[in-house]
């Protein structure tokens, strides 16, 4: 296994996660202001959860998006 290779594609993995997560959670934040279901200074729980099959992973992690 060569562990630079290994490191390097974690990282663009969670970088590409952490990237899409956010544009995503700005997008139902925006769409839920302008409908009317958040006032923008709401807490909201989130949870993502973490799979890889072949390797028998799954690990939920759970946080809160904060409005402010």
């Amino acid at each position: 296994m060569n562990e630079e290779t290994f490191n390097l594609s974690i990282r663009k993995f969670l970088k590409m996660v952490g990237v899409n997560s956010q544009r995503e959670i700005e997008q139902a934040v925006a769409r839920a202001r302008e409908s009317g279901k958040a006032r923008g200074d709401e807490t909201f729980p989130a949870s993502v959860t973490l799979e890889i099959p072949a390797l028998g992973l799954s690990v939920k992690f759970d946080g809160k998006i904060e409005l402010e």
